[in-house]
């Protein structure tokens, strides 16, 4: 059986006192995720803008996949299915 999705994903970076924050949403069609990232710059270091951007980024796409993952394992569980086993069967 072939099943083919498409899931809108935005990503948006912001700079406040210092601090690069970041907001990763997805869109599922029948679900909207938020996930949330920040970043500062230890005073010490060079003005580097882009290492900040991706920091935060990364960070809020990361809380984004927990979020999927914990959902998922959830659904796996409603259905019955005894929690995986790490060696074998859906690694969430």
């Amino acid at each position: 059986m072939s099943h083919t999705m498409e899931w809108k994903t935005r990503l948006y970076l912001f700079e406040e006192e210092g601090t690069t924050k970041a907001r990763a949403t997805i869109d599922t069609g029948t679900t909207v995720l938020t996930g949330h990232g920040t970043a500062r710059r230890n005073p010490a270091d060079p003005d580097v803008p882009e290492i900040g951007d991706e920091l935060a980024a990364g960070r809020a796409m990361r809380d984004l996949s927990r979020q999927l993952l914990d959902i998922a394992e959830r659904d796996v569980e409603g259905i019955g299915a005894p929690r995986p086993d790490p060696a074998v069967g859906w690694p969430v």
